[in-house]
């Protein structure tokens, strides 16, 4: 009995051993771990999301009359609408010269190898490569020179480019600025028309509107509300309804030599739409094992892209040589993989000419007698849109053989993993697609007449199941394939495909995008908390000593201050005799401080002189965000030396509403209380009185793993 209470002894200290490093180590030598570990393990930070509630910015709001604000609600719809606009032409061009400049190299490939001309081809494939790394010309010239990669992901950057632009509202540096577009100055309204591009580039690129709506949502946007909602969706609308126009003017051969084949819809509405119980278990295995791909597909992309960072900060010459050899290795692939493939009888009353000659279609002769063609071929020498509407098709069953289809596969995952992170614009959808309906294709003619379903059908669901794999979302790819695919019978097996995949594709790594982030470094917060921050109180993670000013404070100490830290915001505490003992007034942003530095509002004397005399001289929108992001710096402010004794009321600048968490809070709840919000500073204020007013304040870095590791080595990442 003895020992047991002695036992039970030992492990209640041994428990406040555990217990106390998170509450009491932290606050002693906290300030030397932090010089140790460091918290700014990347220069990017949060933006100021946040209405910033200061005097100016009330006074601001309350002087508006009501034809101002209907002003500022129609810019930005009006924004937006230029925005769909801007982004469905780009897109538009985007596609029309992918479809002229592929077209006119596969054409003249084709009629060289009818003329027995082996050899100038493959010449032909490395100079179109070539001269579009010479001068790197972007999105346009890589996927028609007929590399691996889509254009999705430049047109999403595009649409966001675009967005960004015009929320900037013009450059004081070229006199290009819009007295009407004052209200936009800010990181609210600029991320808000940012979002809209991001998804007008993805319905641009897809022709897939609520995609476009989705993808943004689930995949772009850390935070939403219902107003960026149908902003969102009358951006994607606007997109379209003008490339659905574009579309039907081209009809008839009027854009070129394809037509509509630049333009992604792979339509297989046709398709009997038919399934039995032991077609379910082969579905599910489609989307296991493309899970299992898809997550060894981001493991070689982490890896190939850590390499070829190393290569790339060798200088442009490492660059370019790095992407003259994946071109040289894509056309080798591409010309020389089809000779090894057997040469297929065209098949009896075929409704489309066998072989095709001169244009883009299912049949390619390559090197084959007269009514033979070449299954590799046919998909090597198309577009890759073209390609991927081969294997999507229902009504070419028995046209690839299982050899062509495993080929193809092994070579498009390949060449879609070594492509991805050289100096071309590029993104990961379409590779993923090619690799996945490929995939999905041999499984469906594997399995032949035991199943119901069809190659093409099969085709689709491995495309889903490696879009489930790679890129680990659901919701927004499920709308993005029926948009693409226009079946909606395929619905419910696509969703169990795609939940499939995910959950096994989770087990091993993360998705490609996450695993991007991470390896730049970029202090992206998850939507979830950690496990181990439930084990810690917000003042544990605080990094210090902490820089605070008081509401009317010297011109020099805020000068020295903003001089040796790099802080974008300090706690403003107001003392006797503005105040019967210390308090928080609010936060004051870095920026507002160079800004009101620069108009040397100063007084000789330490007293209040309040927010009229201020406002005499500057606006709200002075203290907006500047075009390019280029503000007031330390450099451009001319302070006296006997300047350096006055004083500057910060009253009239300091936010007076932050949001504030007691030092005692969860850490995982503050993470999620922090990202929800879209938060920039979140002050942490003691629980008990007679200390100072604010303890700390946390910003993004303070949420990292790094960081926080750092600090208790001991926990495990994962418990």
């Amino acid at each position: 009995m003895e020992l047991e209470e002695n036992s039970i002894e030992i492990d209640k200290k041994e428990e406040m051993k555990l217990r106390q490093p998170l509450l009491v180590k932290n606050r002693r030598n906290h300030t030397s771990q932090h010089a140790i570990v460091g918290v700014n393990l990347c220069p990017i930070e949060s933006l100021d999301y946040e209405i910033i509630e200061n005097d100016l910015f009330k006074q601001d709001w309350r002087s508006r009359t009501r034809v101002e604000i209907l002003q500022y609600v129609s810019l930005k719809w009006t924004l937006v609408l230029l925005i769909g606009l801007s982004t469905g032409l780009v897109g538009f061009f985007n596609n029309l010269a992918v479809e002229n400049i592929a077209g006119f190299k596969l054409f003249l490939t084709n009629n060289l190898m009818l003329q027995e001309k082996e050899f100038l081809p493959l010449k032909l494939c490395k100079y179109y490569r070539y001269a579009k790394d010479g001068c790197i010309f972007g999105s346009v010239f890589g996927v028609a020179a007929g590399f691996v990669v889509g254009k999705e992901g430049p047109m999403v950057h595009t649409g966001a480019c675009i967005a960004s632009l015009f929320g900037q509202g013009g450059s004081r540096k070229y006199h290009l600025t819009w007295k009407c577009l004052r209200y936009f100055k800010n990181d609210r309204d600029r991320r808000d028309l940012i979002t809209c591009g991001a998804a007008a580039g993805v319905a641009a690129a897809f022709r897939a509107p609520v995609g476009g709506v989705l993808f943004a949502l689930e995949e772009a946007a850390s935070w939403w509300r219902s107003a960026l909602l149908w902003r969102t969706f009358f951006t994607t609308a606007v997109v379209a309804v003008l490339l659905r126009g574009f579309i039907e003017f081209c009809k008839g051969g009027k854009c070129g030599l394809f037509g509509e084949g630049g333009l992604i819809m792979f339509d297989v509405s046709s398709a009997k739409v038919a399934y039995s119980s032991t077609d379910l278990l082969a579905v599910i295995s489609v989307g296991a094992i493309g899970g299992i791909l898809g997550s060894l597909y981001n493991f070689l992309v982490d890896k190939v892209l850590r390499t070829y960072s190393i290569i790339n900060k060798r200088g442009p010459s490492c660059k370019i040589l790095l992407v003259v050899t994946i071109s040289l290795l894509t056309s080798c692939c591409s010309y020389g993989l089809p000779w090894l493939s057997p040469c297929i009888p065209c098949p009896h009353h075929l409704e489309d000419h066998c072989p095709t000659i001169g244009r883009s279609g299912n049949y390619k002769n390559f090197q084959c007698p007269p009514k033979h063609y070449n299954g590799l071929a046919s998909l090597f020498f198309s577009t890759n849109d073209d390609a991927i509407r081969n294997l999507l098709s229902s009504s070419s069953d028995g046209e690839f053989h299982l050899s062509t289809l495993f080929g193809f596969f092994v070579a498009v995952y390949c060449l879609g993993i070594v492509t991805y992170g050289i100096a071309v614009p590029s993104g990961l959808f379409i590779p993923v697609i090619l690799a996945g309906s490929s995939y999905g294709r041999l499984v469906g003619t594997l399995l032949g007449s035991h199943c119901e379903l069809d190659a093409g059908l099969f085709s689709l669901l491995g495309a889903a199941s490696f879009l489930g794999g790679t890129m680990r979302t659901t919701v927004s790819l499920c709308v993005i394939l029926l948009e693409l695919t226009n079946n909606l019978l395929m619905l419910p097996l696509m969703m169990l495909v795609l939940l499939i995949s995910k959950s096994v594709a989770d087990c091993f790594n993360k998705g490609v995008y996450d695993q991007i982030v991470k390896m730049k470094g970029l202090p992206y917060m998850e939507a979830h908390s950690e496990p181990y921050m439930k084990h810690l109180v917000a003042s544990d993670v605080l990094s210090g000593p902490l820089v605070s000013f008081s509401g009317v404070e010297k011109v020099g100490n805020i000068l020295h201050a903003l001089k040796t830290r790099a802080h974008n915001g300090f706690p403003v505490i107001d003392e006797p005799p503005f105040s019967n003992d210390a308090e928080l007034c609010g936060l004051v942003l870095r920026s507002h401080l160079l800004v009101l530095l620069k108009e040397k509002k100063f007084t000789k004397h330490r007293v209040l002189i309040g927010s009229a005399d201020i406002m005499n001289r500057l606006k709200a929108h002075d203290f907006g965000k500047a075009g390019l992001g280029k503000g007031v710096r330390l450099e451009d402010l001319d302070i006296e030396e006997e300047e350096m004794e006055m004083y500057m009321d910060l009253h009239p600048i300091t936010n007076t509403s932050p949001y504030t968490v007691v030092e005692t809070m969860s850490l995982a709840k503050a993470a999620i209380f922090f990202r929800e919000l879209g938060l920039r500073h979140l002050l942490v204020v003691p629980k008990t009185p007679g200390k100072p007013p604010v303890v700390g304040i946390l910003t993004r870095h303070d949420f990292m793993a790094e960081h926080i590791l750092g600090l208790y080595s001991y926990f495990n990442p994962h418990e």
